[in-house]
């Protein structure tokens, strides 16, 4: 089953050189796990309900193994501190659905468990 690393950051104003070295370096530790960028900060955002004034990143691997493997490699560990020095936010690691995923159907299991 898929997953999915995403990050919710807050840049500084201005983007410091380590976070441009962070973003030239990022790919290499991604390779060998599978992930690839799926949105990278969303210039082109149209925000329909609320407020967003975040950058956005989602970045897609094979499993939720590989994202953590990716996630806690050593490579990656230690490009951390060039982003979280100059980017606060939030980054999470989590399953995606199986291709044959059926939302009513987990509609009528959810409704089933609360009126149980």
């Amino acid at each position: 089953m898929p997953a999915y690393a995403i990050g919710n950051l807050r840049p500084a104003a201005a983007l410091d050189d380590e976070v441009f070295t962070y973003m030239e370096r990022i790919q290499a530790t991604l390779d060998p796990f599978g992930g690839r960028f799926l949105v990278h900060g969303a210039p082109a955002m149209e925000v329909r309900e609320g407020e967003w004034n975040t950058a956005l990143v989602i970045i897609g691997f094979p499993s939720l193994d590989h994202a953590r493997d990716w996630y806690d490699s050593e490579a990656y560990q230690r490009l951390v501190p060039l982003r979280t020095r100059h980017m606060s936010g939030d980054v999470l690691l989590i399953d995606g659905v199986a291709p044959d995923y059926d939302v009513t159907a987990t509609a009528a299991m959810l409704r089933a468990a609360q009126t149980a």
